[in-house]
């Protein structure tokens, strides 16, 4: 028997069934694109994204004729909904990751000794609850609290630990939710979730055929980290999707603090299975597939993001062109939330080839300095990084980014590990997998590219970031 995978990402939903070959079957689809109402505003439609979830579910499970073993959820992190515990319909929209409204909130609360990101989601959820004041029933989630509650028909209000950790309210030591920072946001700890295993029998799949049971809940990123066989400690993967992730597995000795390093970096639960943790370090990158999709749909240089790989091999390099994708600030190593995207050493003789191959390079170098962050951080020499995501595919990409790195980059078979990892998760609660070595062995890579010896310019990068850094000040003094 196979397991049935739901993943939430950013952008799109898909499900599909994995099975004990590690072979992803039975995919299907559905776009589902967050919204921009206004500069720096980023929401979803909860309604619109539990409704493509069953649906794609129910398609994959038609097409596979097959009954699941289990089920596994993998969704976007920190994103946010607000529900009725009641009736199940969501209050007002989502809110993403990326949605900036709460900047304000984070430089007030920094004043009061308390440093949140507005990229998690502890000051989303105060938002949501300052909208929704005297609601006895408010139910507060994270995407795959959402999507557990609407698989299980209401009945498990649930997060697991992966997802629980990156919304600023988690305690790393002790597990579970930081009260006193609950108090301080004016958050009912009823409102939120519990939080469980990333692998477990964790409720039932009422609203599928068959009523499978539900035995994975993972964060994207840790699901990508376990589907591209990072279990052991030292193997780092890096997703360059909508945004840029690199997490590095350190096995089971808890960090010694719980935020952010000054390299960058953050703990993360890489995973949690009979309530053993398995630690983690994460390197963010805010942009990287929104850097391309800005030249399709904005700057409108190319017709799809797949044309940025042929338009960029067309010029042997970027003719002196430096694009720093800053296009919602700077995560790691900088974290600066007033940087700007930026473009250098524009010419008479620029043309729109070095544009897009400069906005691939940006992206690669961005990467570079997540590894070089991580390393930094723990101590650790990554000998080769795997890679995942959208952005994986494109050939000009990838070499750059080993060029940056200076070693080679493994590419997943899976261009989305991510639904991999969760079936793995899943398949480990019922046995499907005898434990994680079993998971590591199974990796093997479409390809390996190694650096091609060129310059990498990574001095010239360093110097672009400088200078794109800092262009709204008062957004710069955000620190957490």
């Amino acid at each position: 028997m196979s397991i049935l995978v739901i993943d939430v990402g950013t952008s799109s939903i898909r499900a599909a069934m994995v099975g004990p070959d590690s072979r992803v079957t039975h995919v299907h689809r559905r776009a589902l694109p967050p919204d921009t109402p206004m500069a720096g505003l980023v929401e979803f439609d909860p309604a619109a994204m539990a409704a493509a979830a069953l649906d794609v579910a129910r398609q994959t499970l038609a097409a596979a004729g097959e009954a699941p073993a289990a089920v596994g959820v993998c969704s976007q992190r920190a994103s946010t909904v607000a529900w009725d515990g009641r009736t199940g319909e969501p209050l007002g929209p989502g809110l993403g990751w990326q949605d900036l409204r709460t900047v304000g909130a984070c430089l007030e609360l920094q004043g009061k000794g308390l440093r949140f990101s507005p990229s998690e989601s502890a000051t989303k959820f105060a938002w949501h609850a300052d909208q929704h004041q005297g609601r006895p029933d408010l139910r507060l989630g994270t995407v795959d609290s959402w999507i557990a509650w609407n698989l299980t028909g209401g009945a498990c209000h649930i997060t697991d630990a992966t997802n629980a950790a990156v919304t600023g309210l988690y305690d790393l030591g002790r597990g579970g939710w930081r009260h006193d920072h609950l108090e301080k946001l004016g958050l009912d700890p009823g409102w939120l979730p519990a939080v469980v295993d990333s692998s477990g029998r964790l409720g039932v799949a009422s609203a599928l055929p068959g009523q499978p049971p539900l035995c994975a809940l993972v964060g994207d990123q840790q699901a990508s980290l376990v589907g591209q066989g990072c279990t052991r400690r030292g193997l780092a993967k890096a997703t360059f999707g909508t945004g840029g992730m690199l997490d590095v597995c350190l096995g089971g000795d808890r960090p010694e603090r719980a935020d952010r390093s000054r390299h960058g970096c953050f703990p993360i639960v890489a995973w949690q299975q009979e309530g053993r943790v398995t630690w983690g370090s994460e390197a963010i990158m805010l942009a990287a597939g929104t850097a391309v999709d800005w030249l399709v749909e904005d700057m409108q240089l190319i017709t799809s993001p797949a044309e940025s790989e042929e338009l960029a091999a067309s010029c042997p390099d970027t003719g002196g062109v430096v694009m720093v994708p800053g296009l919602l600030g700077f995560g790691t190593p900088q974290w600066d939330f007033g940087a700007r995207g930026a473009l250098f050493g524009i010419t008479r003789g620029t043309h729109r080839a070095h544009i897009v191959r400069a906005v691939l390079e940006g992206v690669a170098h961005s990467g570079a300095d997540l590894l070089e962050a991580t390393e930094a951080d723990t101590g650790l020499r990554i000998g080769s990084l795997r890679v995942d995501g959208g952005m994986s595919a494109n050939r000009v990409f990838v070499q750059a980014l080993a060029d940056a790195c200076g070693r080679p980059v493994e590419v997943s078979r899976e261009l989305e590990a991510t639904t991999l990892g969760a079936g793995y998760l899943a398949g480990l609660a019922t046995g499907m997998w005898s434990g994680t070595d079993q998971v590591a062995d199974a990796w093997s890579p479409r390809e390996t590219v190694d650096p091609s010896g060129a310059d990498a310019g990574r001095e010239r990068w360093r110097t672009a970031v400088e200078r794109a850094g800092r262009w709204y000040p008062d957004l710069s003094a955000i620190t957490f």
